[in-house]
C-alpha cells in the first residue's frame, strides 16, 4: 500500500523500487486528490487500484482483498 504524493518520490516511484527488490507484486494507491488529477498528472495509470481517502478500516480491508485476489495487472507496482 503505497500514497501517491509522497516526500521525495510518487507513491508509483516508490512501488517500483520495492518491486525491483522482489518484495511486493501488487500495489494498492492511496490519495486525498481526485482520479482526475491522478491520471492528469500522469502519477498513476487509469484503472490501477486505488482507494480514495478518507476511508474506513472496513472499506481499506475490502479494497485490500479486492487487490489480493483481482487481475495482477489492475494491481501492478
Amino acid at each position: 500500500m503505497a500514497d501517491v504524493v509522497m516526500p521525495g518520490m510518487n507513491g508509483r516511484e516508490f512501488a517500483g523500487e520495492v518491486a525491483k527488490k522482489s518484495l511486493v507484486h501488487r500495489t494498492l494507491f492511496v490519495s486525498g486528490h481526485t482520479d482526475d488529477a491522478i491520471v492528469r498528472h500522469e502519477v498513476l495509470e487509469p484503472r490501477l487500484a486505488l482507494l480514495d481517502k478518507p476511508f474506513s478500516p472496513d472499506s481499506l480491508l475490502r479494497r485490500l482483498r479486492e487487490v489480493l485476489d483481482g487481475p495482477a495487472d489492475k494491481a501492478k507496482p
